[in-house]
């Protein structure tokens, strides 16, 4: 399965999709991908972010 197969597979998740998925946790998240992957988010990257997909492009296009 290629990049770009996985990036619309995961464009189908939203938040919404998980149970328990508030602003807290998306916080958490993005907190926890910021130190893993060594990046910032701007609050403008962050309001963007609708869908997992989403998150998993913007820590490709910040990662290269």
């Amino acid at each position: 399965m290629d990049t770009q197969t996985i990036l619309n597979e995961m464009s189908l998740i939203f938040r919404q999709d998980v149970e328990g998925w508030d602003s807290l946790t998306n916080m958490q998240l993005i907190n926890k991908i910021e130190k893993k992957f060594n990046v910032r988010f701007t609050f403008r990257d962050i309001v963007k972010l609708k869908n997992v997909g989403d998150i998993c492009h913007a820590i490709l296009t910040k990662t290269n």
